[in-house]
């Protein structure tokens, strides 16, 4: 089996790098702060966040105490850092044709470079959000794990099933209108099924079996285990999610080739 994805994700990274450039850089032209809210926006959602859960509902994350909330603070969010890095992929996903009719209609363009520009995005908001953890566990911890430089091989997964999933949505918007709608239902309901406000091993051996189910949940606590338990990952997770996801990028790309052709018909 020759994988078509790579080779098509390497001929146009120059239009990828360009793209994302201009992905990023758009959202915030024009406001006073520019690439600042990058910073801003995860930073106020995790003050709220950590206000919420561990102020008003008492959570304590076990292990912890001594950190006080910055430890709950610190924990949660390496989960949301994970979980917006997914959301904002499939959640944009449905309408990256839709809303380029021009590039399906008037010129020959790449149109998987899309789906490929949208998760560089999100990897990059990631990054950002990446950086105030670890000002976060500077100050909770007084130290950074060197854990902390498996990242990459653990986001790995992630990367590869959140492209899979953009290509998937992005060929299915076009035809199916409602799927941005139930995305959207769908994500909210995913963020409080995934191990993001709590730990997995606070839930009974019943539903911990039932948790893992959830992809997001071993990305996460992956993440955690590098990033604030000091500890090298899992490799079963490692090799078997690249091998999963990967192969899931190239069924999802070669579905959206298939599908790109009549786009222009419905559009």
């Amino acid at each position: 089996m020759r994988f078509q994805f790579p080779h098509a994700l390497w001929k146009h990274r120059e239009l990828w790098w360009r793209l994302t450039e201009r992905e990023v850089l758009g959202r915030y032209r024009g406001s006073a702060l520019g690439i600042g809210w990058s910073f801003i926006t995860p930073l106020a959602m995790l003050a709220v966040y950590t206000f919420v859960f561990s102020q008003v509902f008492k959570a304590r994350w076990g292990g912890l105490e001594q950190a006080g909330p910055l430890g709950f603070a610190v924990n949660l969010f390496a989960g949301l850092i994970v979980f917006n890095l997914f959301s904002e992929c499939v959640s944009r996903a449905p309408g990256l044709v839709v809303a380029n009719p021009n590039y399906v209609k008037k010129v020959v363009f790449p149109l998987e470079v899309l789906g490929s520009v949208t998760v560089g995005s999100a990897v990059f908001h990631a990054l950002t959000s990446l950086l105030i953890l670890v000002i976060f566990e500077l100050v909770a911890f007084r130290q950074i794990p060197i854990t902390l430089l498996w990242l990459p091989v653990i986001w790995l997964p992630l990367v590869l099933g959140s492209l899979a999933c953009t290509w998937f949505f992005s060929a299915a918007g076009v035809f199916l209108r409602d799927i941005g709608q139930l995305i959207g239902v769908g994500l909210n309901m995913l963020m409080f099924l995934s191990p993001i406000f709590f730990p997995t091993s606070s839930l009974p051996a019943k539903w911990q079996a039932l948790l893992q189910l959830n992809p997001l949940a071993q990305v996460i606590e992956q993440t955690r285990k590098a990033t604030v338990q000091a500890l090298s990952p899992d490799w079963s997770y490692i090799v078997v999610g690249t091998l999963i996801t990967f192969l899931a990028c190239e069924l999802s790309f070669r579905g959206f080739q298939k599908s790109k052709r009549a786009f222009a018909d419905v559009l």
